[in-house]
């Protein structure tokens, strides 16, 4: 598939200029590209319909099942000489698909600041009603800028886009990542203080393809975003994450999250954070597994799921078979029992036996054409609290919260599997209730032992729930919290990439194209490099 490669630090600008919504949204929404003057509300649907975040084959494909998924280990990978290695082209595009548009991301930034340039020329009285519009366009990009640092470090953030803001033009300066972190838990305070005090308007509402102008949701979002950056750097600033966790978790008035309302068997469609498929079109997720990475990996099957007979199991793998010749036909025989590939079986023998190990389910994933982007769900926020709770409040509480995450995921996944109706595809039911309270308070999930254990069970199920689509995620938490405990084989691997790495290297063309700046950043330009929140 061919990609755009964009000079963010000069044709950043000139791009923005001509953004456009996506061609799936152009007969509903506002087009820029029809109007010499693009309208902030196009500019913000354009801004959300994001192929990063959408359940799409070249973000899954390309990157997450090749590099976070493959560090975290919650995607299955060949077991190469070259498989820890960064692929530097498809890195390439993921960051140019941050800054820029024209490719298969959204180009936020480059939205963001196009936004930014609009709402400067807005009488003042305008400024005021489409405030809404642009808290909810800095949440979106302060979720996507967050990312980026967990995996590079050190990014360009606050001069880039300078012409089209500052009408001044230079290469941006490397933001120093920990300040950053900073200004982005401000920043979503701010929103959603403001959310909550600020109604929607109809403009707001038409644009918005994520949360349909819901200010109550968008407060939520913006809360739970918060909870996540500041429990990621709670291991290297305690007191600020402490401090402020605690303030949103004892005044949930205040501070709505998107916890599904601690409700086990919560509607995921309506409260959890998802970008709903825009068309009915194929999400080409087939493709994207199927060619190296829809086999089922070891540690998550093998070792958490199996052993506590966990109720996912169904929906979130297929037990798979082989095809065999019985009286001159071929005939599938399905493998009786769910099991993954060990994790240290040779490529050799990956590609002999691969038949035999369980796969991902293809109703819930690889044929899914209703699967949702994951922003945020009400299961991940649980276990937030639950790990906030455990270091800093009430063990109870911390239970409590713990064990509603483990429902909601079953109930998430379940509706993933449930969103794929027809098509030959069987939709399971959700599990009895007993069966969800047996694995929840009597298997090896259940919240016992000594506080460690339980920080390790949160840990563990908070990854196992990201799961393949949320890998950039389960690889940021796998490299703060260190569990759980994986297995990454390394013989035989190429010199210098026996290991997964701690973070990106950064994108040949960035180097090239920014070099000044790029020299400030140079010494932590190494695979081994910690990003600042890991201890």
């Amino acid at each position: 598939m061919k990609k755009l490669i964009i000079n963010i630090s000069f044709f950043l600008v000139a791009l923005t200029a001509l953004v456009s919504c996506k061609k799936d949204v152009a007969d509903k929404y506002s087009n820029p590209e029809k109007s010499k003057d693009a309208s902030l509300s196009g500019l913000f649907t354009a801004m959300l319909n994001n192929d990063r975040i959408a359940a799409k084959y070249w973000n899954v494909r390309t990157f997450l099942c090749q590099m976070p998924g493959v560090y975290a280990q919650t995607s299955y990978f060949p077991n190469t000489n070259s498989v820890y290695q960064q692929s530097d082209g498809y890195s390439q595009n993921y960051w140019d698909d941050f800054y820029a548009t024209g490719g298969n991301g959204s180009g936020s930034m480059a939205q963001y600041r196009s936004m930014e340039a609009k709402y400067k020329t807005l009488s003042d009285a305008d400024k005021v009603s489409q405030g809404t519009i642009m808290q909810a366009a800095k949440v979106v990009l302060i979720e996507q800028a967050a990312k980026m640092v967990d995996l590079w470090g050190d990014i360009p953030y606050s001069e880039t886009g300078s012409l089209e803001t500052n009408s001044i033009i230079k290469n941006p300066k490397f933001d120093e990542q920990k300040a950053l972190y900073t200004s982005f838990i401000s920043d979503l305070a701010i929103a959603a203080t403001y959310f909550k005090t600020n109604a929607t308007n109809k403009d707001f509402a038409k644009a918005d393809i994520l949360l349909s102008g819901d200010v109550n949701k968008w407060a939520r979002y913006a809360n739970s975003l918060r909870l996540r950056l500041l429990m990621r750097i709670s291991k290297v600033d305690e007191g600020t994450a402490r401090t402020a966790v605690m303030e949103m978790l004892n005044n949930t008035a205040a501070y709505p999250l998107a916890d599904g309302g601690n409700n086990p068997v919560y509607n995921p469609g309506t409260s959890d954070i998802l970008l709903q498929p825009l068309t009915n079109s194929t999400s080409d997720l087939s493709a994207a597994f199927r060619e190296g990475s829809w086999f089922a990996t070891d540690y998550l099957l093998n070792t958490v799921m199996l052993t506590a007979d966990d109720p996912r199991i169904p929906v979130i793998y297929d037990k798979y078979g082989r095809i065999v010749r019985v009286d001159g036909k071929d005939v599938f025989i399905p493998n009786k029992t769910y099991k993954a590939m060990p994790v240290t079986m040779s490529n050799g023998d990956q590609d002999t036996y691969n038949q035999d190990y369980a796969v991902l389910d293809s109703a819930t994933f690889l044929y899914n054409q209703k699967l949702p982007g994951i922003i945020i769900t009400a299961a991940e926020v649980n276990f937030l609290k639950a790990e906030a709770y455990e270091r800093w409040g009430s063990s109870s509480s911390a239970q409590a919260a713990y064990e509603n995450g483990l429902r909601q995921s079953v109930t998430f996944y379940y509706f993933l599997n449930n969103l794929n109706k027809g098509g030959g595809y069987v939709n399971l039911p959700a599990p009895s209730g007993a069966v969800v309270d047996k694995w929840v308070t009597a298997s090896s999930a259940s919240y016992a032992g000594s506080s460690t254990d339980k920080l390790k069970s949160i840990y563990t199920q908070k990854w196992a729930h990201l799961g393949v689509l949320q890998s950039n995620e389960a690889w940021a938490e796998y490299r703060r919290t260190g569990y759980p405990v994986l297995t990454f084989p390394s013989d035989g691997k190429l010199s210098g990439f026996d290991t997964p790495p701690t973070r990106l290297i950064y994108p040949a063309k960035e180097i090239t194209l920014n070099t000044a700046n790029y020299k400030a950043v140079q010494a932590k330009d190494t695979r081994k490099t910690k990003i600042f929140w890991q201890q």
